[in-house]
């Protein structure tokens, strides 16, 4: 499977890219769940479109589009098979028609740290890919995960063959098949899953060859904990995330499972936590806010599979921290969609105080409480907010109440 050019030109899109992250200005959109195979989801997403643009979503990311072992899509078989349990490849290209009109860029979700063979090779293990696009044999799957190649350059995903990205003709073809997605069926953007699994080295090389306009990777490890007890300085998780988008060539951002961490143990009476000792925010938004996609769920921490959630009756809190902080916030589908409308309706207002008040992802801040019961914080000397049942307003009548709900308040200039 070749790659065609389709016209695209590539210096543009390149100057996009840097664009996208020097503007700051993405707000993204996690458009599924654990569940959403069962559900005929693109065509259920297209009728979205027109609601996602209009809520002021820059980027919606889309589950893995590949043929996949498990309905979900995290056990990839056959890459260039768009036929997936969330519908045809004719259903996907209508979607990133449709979204394209609409101006919401697409969101590829990369699973390449494994991929499910369909022929027993070395040792009876099921690591040789025959008869499928990508014909590789066990010199591809790592050392560590049944195969011959080399020794993994990151953390194993247990009980599948873990594909081996020192060997040059992997690399080779994982890129043409990037580029596929990118210029021939119209992926924008990038969603590296697992990305503690191989060194970040390849995900620069990755990402240069095919050049998506911006890119987000999963690297996912635990907080630091005391027992249960969660430390109040998190500096040495943030550290990995940062040591991992550095390992990127700063090419791609990160997830920020520290803010996720601090912030879902904050809301429950202990909003110290959202101070560091240098004053700042304490998750990798404090340290590089242009690179850190801060959240509150996802497919995994959320959803049924309910890994790590964030306390239900804490969301809007969430909400109200993350879309008028800085960093790049991504909504979860099942608040947006399946909560209600009061949630939904309730994120785009936030949304829209967001961009008409012009925060973006390196936004000042200044944090003005951080007690047990109240969090109060100024943004770009245009927003003021709290959280927390503690009492706060801002002094000064040039600000009024732009939003509230429950424990949650926005001002704007």
């Amino acid at each position: 499977m070749g790659y065609l050019s389709n016209g695209w030109d590539e210096n543009a899109q390149q100057m996009d890219s840097v664009a996208v992250l020097r503007n700051g200005k993405e707000i993204l959109f996690q458009a599924f769940n654990w569940e959403s195979h069962k559900y005929d989801w693109w065509k259920n997403l297209e009728e979205k479109v027109p609601d996602i643009a209009k809520s002021g979503f820059t980027s919606a990311w889309l589950p893995p589009p590949s043929q996949s072992l498990a309905p979900e899509g995290y056990t990839p078989q056959n890459l260039y098979s768009l036929n997936s349990a969330y519908g045809s490849d004719y259903l996907l290209k209508a979607l990133l028609g449709k979204m394209k009109q609409y101006k919401v860029r697409s969101m590829a979700d990369i699973v390449i740290n494994h991929r499910v063979g369909t022929t027993r090779g070395h040792g009876g293990m099921y690591n040789r890919y025959d008869g499928i696009p990508l014909p590789w044999n066990e010199r591809a799957v790592t050392s560590c995960t049944g195969g011959l190649g080399n020794r993994s350059t990151g953390a194993n995903f247990n009980g599948f063959p873990n594909i081996d990205h020192t060997q040059d003709f992997v690399r080779k073809d994982l890129v043409g098949w990037l580029r596929w997605l990118r210029y021939n069926i119209g992926f924008q953007d990038f969603r590296f899953d697992f990305a503690r699994g191989y060194a970040p080295k390849y995900v620069k090389e990755y990402i240069e060859g095919a050049r998506p306009i911006f890119s987000v990777g999963e690297y996912w490890d635990s907080c630091k904990y005391n027992g249960s007890y969660l430390d109040y300085n998190q500096d040495s998780h943030r550290q990995r995330i940062i040591n991992w988008i550095d390992g990127t060539g700063q090419l791609s951002t990160a997830f920020d499972f520290t803010t996720k961490g601090i912030l879902q143990a904050a809301v429950k009476g202990e909003f110290w936590r959202l101070r560091d000792a240098q004053g700042k925010p304490p998750g990798v938004v404090g340290w590089w806010p242009s690179r850190a996609v801060t959240f509150l769920d996802n497919h995994d921490t959320g959803s049924t599979q309910a890994h790590w959630p964030f306390p239900g009756n804490h969301v809007m809190e969430g909400y109200a921290y993350i879309l008028t902080h800085p960093g790049i916030p991504c909504v979860f589908y099942d608040h947006f969609y399946d909560w209600g409308n009061a949630y939904h309706d309730e994120i785009v207002k936030l949304m829209g105080i967001r961009r008409s008040q012009g925060i973006h992802s390196r936004s000042s801040i200044q944090i003005i409480n951080a007690e047990q019961n109240l969090y109060a914080a100024m943004i770009g000397d245009r927003i003021c907010m709290k959280i927390g049942d503690g009492s706060w307003c801002p002094a000064g009548r040039e600000w009024t109440l732009a939003t509230s709900g429950h424990r949650y308040a926005v001002w704007k200039k």
